[in-house]
């Protein structure tokens, strides 16, 4: 079995972009490989510093992950629970030149962000966003990862823990695996309701254990362009197909295809169609969740104990590296 590392930080409720783009493809990894599931609740201190709001999405977000099925060949706990995670970020630190950081999606996006608004480059910028590659890169190599799911965003995250992994190694000998980013064909970036990349940045996020009234209110939300129901369509430009094809058999995607070129298919059909395949998708999963979240004296059990066997997994790397650097 090949190590692999989803890290998901608990900033909002989950949505359908983590759904596609981490938690699915996390479990369907489960099935053949170790699956190591991060709550990143450090990752998540960047934004977050009210208590309440952290230990409720951490609730949610663990409560999801476990309702969507993985249940096998895995560990899910808070990163918080794992110091040794801590450390070896502060030895990955002196191994990174300054200039890797800049070059990370996280910073740059600030940075380009601050720019168009005219302000100061490094307006909001604290120095955990500065640094969110190195910790991200100690979450990745302190389990011995060969993959790490992730979105496309994420990508050069990944780049620079494999680059600080193989600079570690040459300079002070095989420490570290040497990681593989996975990013699964076809959700490289999910569409929100208002045609960005769904981002609870961007408030146009589709929850997947809303009421089934409130997932067809956001549906009906989503933008689509001034075409009358008459006139044919492009699905592959398409907001709703978008989220559609990812939920529908084979046989409904072709079949709304044609109706898409063919014409005479409104949107408000589409957005009703994909809002009761959402709800039928996740009914049986939103009556686990709703369990976990009555019950969440489960959850914590299931956190600590993964977490301390995650934790004796990190020990092991930590001292490794440790002992290459003499340090006790």
């Amino acid at each position: 079995m090949k190590t692999a590392l989803t890290g998901i930080k608990p900033t909002g409720i989950p949505h359908l972009g983590n759904y596609l783009g981490s938690i699915a493809p996390t479990i369907k990894l489960s099935e053949d490989n170790k699956v190591l599931c991060l709550i990143a609740d450090y990752h998540a201190l960047i934004t977050i510093k009210d208590k309440k709001v952290m230990e409720e999405n951490t609730l949610k977000l663990a409560a999801t992950i476990l309702a969507c099925g993985l249940d096998k060949n895995k560990l899910l706990f808070r990163q918080s629970d794992i110091p040794q995670i801590f450390e070896l970020c502060f030895i990955l630190n002196c191994f990174t030149a300054k200039g890797v950081l800049n070059r990370s999606h996280a910073y740059k996006t600030m940075v380009e962000k601050n720019i168009k608004e005219e302000k100061d480059p490094d307006t909001g910028v604290n120095v955990g966003l500065y640094e969110y590659p190195i910790l991200m890169a100690a979450d990745i190599l302190s389990f011995g990862t060969d993959l790490v799911p992730v979105g496309f965003d994420q990508l050069s995250h990944v780049e620079i823990a494999r680059d600080i992994a193989i600079r570690v190694n040459s300079e002070i000998g095989e420490v570290f695996t040497i990681p593989s980013p996975k990013i699964t064909e076809g959700v490289k970036t999910i569409t929100g309701i208002d045609g960005r990349k769904m981002s609870k940045n961007y408030d146009n996020v589709i929850p997947i254990f809303d009421a089934p009234e409130t997932i067809r209110k956001r549906i009906s939300k989503i933008v689509t362009d001034s075409k009358t129901p008459e006139e044919p369509k492009d699905p592959d430009t398409c907001n709703i197909f978008s989220v559609f094809k990812h939920f529908a058999t084979m046989e409904r995607i072709e079949q709304r295809r044609k109706d898409y070129l063919n014409g005479g298919l409104p949107y408000g059909k589409m957005k009703d169609e994909l809002a009761q395949t959402l709800i039928d998708e996740f009914s049986e999963k939103k009556k686990y969740y709703d369990e976990l979240i009555g019950g969440p004296e489960k959850i914590e059990n299931i956190l600590q104990r993964d977490g301390r066997e995650a934790s004796k997994i990190a020990e092991t790397t930590l001292k490794q590296i440790k002992s290459k650097l003499g340090i006790k």
